[in-house]
């Protein structure tokens, strides 16, 4: 049983990516955006970035998720920004990460193993993408605000990074094997 979350700023294709993958293997996909509150949507459309406040419930719902996937031994694929360790430790351990900023581990509620699969672009690359998105809240202007919160992940954390100046099928392809390889 695999759980996969593809991560990284608006724009990097965590949608495309996260659901072709999905498709290709046969699991279960979740988008992140489709979790966000209408308040959360409304700001960010607004072009406000959301604050931890605004995204510590979002990711605790993602969180549970996810977990429901665990339980009942479900591949899973997850597009979600995921932008700084302490939100990608809420993925992994719900609640509990806040108070310690540490994935729990505990019997009732164990840390969940996930795979984050940060794509990686350039703010030109990216930028350029997002000026050809239509009908998304997130505006581009937002896009420094999503490269400043960025913390890219790092050891000790299960994760694979992905350049994003491979074709679709390239990055694809990277990340199955990563997965099939760890």
């Amino acid at each position: 049983m695999v759980l996969v979350v593809v991560m990284g700023v608006s724009g990097a294709g965590k949608t495309t990516v996260g659901s072709r993958l999905a498709a290709k293997l046969g699991w279960k996909f979740y988008d992140a955006d489709d979790y966000h509150s209408p308040e959360n949507k409304k700001k960010m459309a607004e072009g406000i970035a959301l604050s931890d406040e605004d995204r510590i419930p979002w990711l605790c719902a993602l969180h549970d998720i996810l977990r429901r996937e665990h339980l009942s031994r479900q591949d899973a694929v997850l597009a979600c920004s995921a932008l700084k360790k302490i939100y990608r430790h809420v993925l992994v351990s719900g609640k509990s990460a806040i108070k310690s900023n540490h994935p729990e581990q505990s019997r009732e509620n164990p840390a969940l193993q996930i795979l984050f699969v940060h794509l990686d672009g350039s703010v030109d690359t990216i930028a350029g993408r997002l000026e050809k998105r239509r009908g998304h809240f997130m505006p581009p202007e937002l896009l420094k605000s999503q490269f400043d919160t960025l913390e890219p992940p790092c050891a000790p954390e299960n994760f694979v990074t992905v350049s994003l100046e491979k074709s679709l099928p390239e990055v694809v392809l990277e990340i199955e094997r990563a997965i099939f390889s760890g």
